[in-house]
């Protein structure tokens, strides 16, 4: 796996830093933040998403708040999917 790193909060104390890496090969995000409380995880299951979805969060997957300051490191339509099409 190569990553690229994107970004760190600039903002977060050492060794508190929402980070963000590209995986090169896939086009995947890989997306290191604080783990949403109990209050934003209902919130996420009130608001739901697609007809058919459960709104419950499966094994393996976690709910995670990232930064509104982090946005800057997110790739921007189009550069992600350009170089790695089946992202």
């Amino acid at each position: 796996m190569s990553l690229k790193f994107l970004g760190i909060d600039p903002e977060s104390p050492v060794d508190e830093s929402p980070t963000i890496w590209l995986e090169e090969e896939t086009g995947d995000l890989i997306i290191q933040s604080w783990k949403a409380d109990d209050p934003t995880l209902t919130r996420c299951k009130e608001v739901g998403s697609i007809p058919g979805h459960s709104t419950d969060v499966p094994p393996g997957e976690t709910v995670i708040r990232l930064p509104a300051v982090m946005r800057q490191f997110l790739p921007h339509e189009g550069a992600v999917s350009d170089a790695h099409p089946g992202a």
